[in-house]
């Protein structure tokens, strides 16, 4: 009998095929990965087809080695060599044939755009970082470990999977030299007896982040974007935190009052400007209030600077105003690390940081379905990836900040875990439009939810409390995030605010300053904005 017939006649599930070593008797698969049936690298537009077999394949002066890993060899690691070398792509392949009624799900780079959801028939789109796979009876999860060192997308189609690492450095291929990458660690599962979807991908995502950094109580509190949008002053800041703190009640958990955009100096985000003045009294005084001061910064926004540590001109950019800087270059390290190591000096307990992405590719993360960034430039630094270099900005963030919490906004979810607190996983919601905030905010709670407490606290953003949208909309955005155990941040506008939303806004606040069980999405199969909830031990139906 052949292989393929006797698999199908056993039961065994082709995703189960990913393991090596099948014990038919008992049913149960060991944990040695399989290795690929083929790998090949990117050059001048062209796949070409590197030789060799299991743990070391080659093409020319380019070498691929694999390499178990983990517990029992439950993973896979993958090493590139390529002396001489810009190393665009590397693909590894595996032959597997999914049913054609599999529903599959991946994430995204950073934030997500409202577009996550589970795709029946072939998936056409790459799936960042990790790939579920649904036959209908079980679930096969096939991912890379966070703080991988390229970024790493997966494909299925034509009976094929395929890993494919981007090792680009910014627009261009990577020029390793001697050194050796170790570029990403596979692991895989799929469910277990009794367990449903959203618990594979939660005990998955567990699988590929081994040391999550997490506050050490739930964060909650508010921000003044979603009705200020940057128009905001120090005295703007301290009434809505008066008003706000009263409705705060867990005298051990004390909210957050996040100061967003507006309160710096031009594009030097290491001064204030004439509306708030001495940044450290701002703090002081929302301590005296009782909330914990919160600041936003944009860290590689350089318009000021000179233009040796500028990152280049992206092709189609000549016609802006904005310029970054390279991240490559040592004193903007240094400059990063002065500024965030600033806001500790002056108080802060929590430092959202934002735009790191665009500003180093150019490109949101909804616009990299095809490349991350247009072809053609390069850092200072071209001997790393940008997976490294981000990583190496995100790390000297992380230690500059101390003990201050660190939001990542716009920052890249994979390379976030482990490093950051807490994470906003969506685009921004509104304070403007509702239809916003369902695309963007409800979607990415339904999706990115089973990464709360195993990547980071996931942010889903704001409530933008204000007198364009309707309290009953508001009113069910709130309840989900204050009752999914995840962050909860109001933005309230003051006209907005009466009675009836400072009694909710009391009641969510206690929910959210205690810990509670991650929400679960129970209609997230068939509906990209889930409705259905299960929070706190029961079922919710919003009317979103």
């Amino acid at each position: 009998m052949q292989r393929r017939q006797f698999l199908q006649l056993s039961g065994f599930s082709a995703a189960a095929l990913f393991f090596s070593r099948l014990n038919a008797e008992s049913g149960v698969y060991d944990t040695i990965l399989q290795y690929p049936s083929k790998i090949a690298v990117l050059r001048d537009g062209q796949w070409l087809p590197l030789t060799g077999s299991k743990e070391h394949w080659t093409l020319d002066r380019l070498s691929v080695d694999l390499k178990h890993m983990g517990h029992g060899g439950s993973s896979l690691g993958i090493e590139l060599r390529a002396p001489g070398i810009a190393l665009e792509k590397i693909r590894l392949s595996w032959d597997r044939a999914f049913s054609g009624t599999a529903k599959y799900l991946g994430d995204a780079w950073e934030r997500s755009y409202g577009d996550l959801s589970w795709e029946s028939g072939k998936l056409d789109r790459k799936a960042p970082w990790y790939l579920l796979v649904n036959d209908g009876d079980q679930t096969h999860a096939f991912g890379v470990k966070t703080g991988a060192k390229c970024f790493c997308y997966w494909q299925t189609g034509s009976g094929q999977l395929d890993l494919v690492l981007d090792t680009y450095s910014g627009g261009v291929g990577v020029e390793l030299g001697d050194r050796v990458l170790h570029a990403a660690e596979i692991v895989t599962t799929q469910s277990r007896a009794g367990e449903n979807p959203f618990q594979t991908d939660t005990r998955f995502c567990k699988m590929m982040c081994g040391k999550p950094r997490l506050p050490e109580k739930p964060v909650y509190g508010i921000n003044d974007w979603y009705f200020a949008y940057g128009n905001s002053s120090k005295d703007m800041i301290l009434s809505s935190t008066r008003s706000m703190a009263e409705l705060a009640t867990d005298m051990g958990n004390r909210p957050f009052s996040v100061v967003d955009d507006g309160w710096e100096l031009g594009a030097d985000f290491s001064k204030s400007n004439a509306k708030f003045g001495d940044m450290s009294a701002v703090a002081a005084e929302i301590k005296k209030i009782g909330m914990r001061p919160g600041l936003w910064t944009r860290p590689l926004l350089a318009n000021n600077d000179k233009e040796s540590l500028l990152r280049p001109l992206r092709k189609g950019q000549n016609g802006s105003r904005e310029r970054y800087l390279d991240p490559t270059i040592p004193e903007n390290l240094k400059r990063i690390a002065d500024t965030i190591g600033l806001y500790r000096e002056w108080g802060y307990e929590l430092v959202k940081h934002d735009y790191s992405s665009f500003d180093i590719f150019g490109r949101w993360g909804g616009q990299m379905k095809d490349e991350m960034t247009v072809p053609g430039w390069h850092f200072n630094d071209r001997s790393r990836t940008n997976a490294e270099i981000i990583s190496e900005l995100y790390h000297i963030i992380r230690e500059a900040a101390g003990n201050m919490y660190l939001i990542g906004c716009n920052t890249v979810s994979h390379l976030s875990a482990g490093v950051f607190e807490l994470n906003r996983i969506g685009d921004d919601t509104s304070g403007r439009e509702w239809e916003r905030t369902l695309k963007y905010g409800v979607n990415t709670m339904g999706f990115r939810l089973p990464q709360h407490n195993t990547f980071y606290a996931v942010d889903g953003d704001c409530v933008g409390l204000t007198t364009q949208i309707p309290w009953k909309n508001n009113k069910q955005w709130m309840q989900l995030l204050a009752e999914s155990g995840a962050p909860l941040f109001i933005s309230a506008q003051p006209e907005a605010t009466g009675p009836e939303q400072k009694e909710y806004i009391k009641k969510c606040f206690e929910q959210a300053a205690r810990v509670q069980p991650t929400g679960e999405p129970l209609d997230w199969m068939t509906n990209p904005r889930p409705s259905k909830w299960k929070l706190n031990g029961r079922v919710v139906d919003f009317e979103f």
